[in-house]
């Protein structure tokens, strides 16, 4: 050993280097060997065991920075710290250890501080997840009541994708939620299988229903017998609706099939009838003709001369035959008003004639003369009694008798009275 080691050995407030090359390092506990470093200098010595201290220091400082910076959960920084802490104190480094561990204990107030923030924000996201899951296992077991079966099954496994996003619950209240939730699934699908299966049978029995009403419309196709023909498709038509749909691949198909029976039909029958249309067109002529004179016979003068040309003209009209289907209406509409006309003359002097209409507005007449009488002659005495009560019931009693009297005689004057 040289003669400078010998002579003096370096010292620091943290440690000392012996004669030997043993490093020391001072703590509350008193000192303890850390190392030797023979080869070197006692400075060199006593830098590598600082220079040690120093990496162990940073070492705190950047705990301290990801601690303080919220990088670590609590839990992770807990066990770093007490991990890096076992390494300051047992460490053979020189330096002030315990301030490096004082300040790893004094990591511990903001890691409680962190752990209960971490604890609130769970406990929040755990009640938003607890309402959102409660949430999509009311919305499924809605649906699993319900017939939406188009959107339902879509909607489900919208509501399961949210379900795996949201943060676990406590097992129990998870588990009690996802068995809802998956309850309502299974009934769902179930129900949705089973009224598919359903449709899928009334669809099959549509399609027999179907395929025979086809068939007997293509059978009617070239009928000419036009009314009963018409009116059989009529009734096909509405067991067509009341089948209801048959298979898709199918259903225009048959439609088809039966939609260019029925057009052939009626395509045949309105060809037929705008050649009879031709035929009646002079019949039409005819008709327009005899409604000239008819017409002229209005307003009726003389009413059993007006009778007699008007039967004349109607025989005549009965045997031109029939018109076109689109003058029909307006002809026989003309000759109608005619008709009733004339007749509407020959009611109101019908009522004007009748015997016993008038032989009882007559006798009316009578009684209410007689009763008139009567009551001039009740007057008279009132009158000359001054009994004045009674001759003002007396005067109004006439008066109405009176009133009476003379509707009567204008209703037996119209009857001939």
């Amino acid at each position: 050993m040289s003669a400078d080691k010998q002579s003096s050995p370096p010292d620091s407030p943290w440690g000392r280097v012996t004669e030997d090359g043993t490093v020391f390092v001072r703590t509350t506990d008193g000192e303890r060997s850390v190392g030797q470093y023979p080869e070197g200098s006692p400075e060199e010595a006593l830098k590598f065991f600082t220079d040690r201290y120093d990496a162990l220091a940073f070492e705190v400082h950047l705990l301290e920075q990801r601690i303080g910076a919220g990088k670590l959960s609590p839990e992770e920084a807990t066990s770093t710290v007490k991990a890096l802490r076992e390494q300051v104190v047992e460490a053979n480094a020189v330096g002030d250890l315990t301030a490096l561990a004082a300040r790893l204990d004094a990591t511990a107030p903001l890691i409680a501080i962190q752990r209960d923030a971490r604890r609130a924000e769970k406990a929040q996201r755990s009640a938003e997840s607890r309402a959102e899951k409660d949430k999509i296992v009311a919305e499924a077991e809605k649906l699993a009541e319900g017939n939406d079966w188009r959107n339902g099954a879509n909607r489900l496994r919208d509501l399961l994708d949210q379900w795996k996003a949201l943060p676990r619950l406590d097992r129990s209240t998870d588990d009690t939620l996802w068995r809802r939730f998956s309850s309502a699934r299974t009934t769902y699908t179930r129900r949705r299988k089973a009224h598919f299966a359903e449709e899928h049978e009334r669809r099959d029995g549509a399609r027999v229903i179907k395929e025979r009403l086809a068939t007997e419309a293509e059978a009617l196709a070239t009928s000419t017998e036009w009314g009963p023909t018409a009116g059989r498709y009529r009734d096909l038509m509405r067991e067509w609706k009341a089948a209801g749909p048959a298979p898709r691949d199918v259903d225009d198909q048959l439609w088809q099939r039966f939609r260019g029976a029925q057009d052939t039909f009626f395509g045949n029958r309105d060809a037929a009838n705008a050649e009879l249309d031709k035929e009646f067109a002079v019949n039409a002529e005819v008709k327009e003709a005899l409604l000239v004179e008819a017409e002229a016979l209005l307003p009726v003068t003389d009413l059993e001369a007006a009778k007699r040309a008007f039967r004349d003209i109607a025989d005549k009209w009965d045997a031109a035959g029939k018109v076109p289907r689109d003058r029909m209406k307006d002809l026989e509409g003309r000759i109608r008003k005619v008709e009733q006309a004339i007749r509407s003359v020959e009611d109101d002097q019908w009522r004007k004639s009748d015997p016993e209409k008038s032989a009882r507005a007559d006798d009316m007449v009578s009684k209410l003369e007689a009763g008139i009488a009567d009551a001039q002659a009740k007057l008279d005495k009132a009158q000359a009694s001054g009994d004045a009560r009674r001759i003002k019931d007396l005067e109004a009693d006439l008066a109405n008798k009176q009133a009476f009297l003379d509707m009567a005689r204008r209703a037996s004057a119209e009857f001939g009275g």
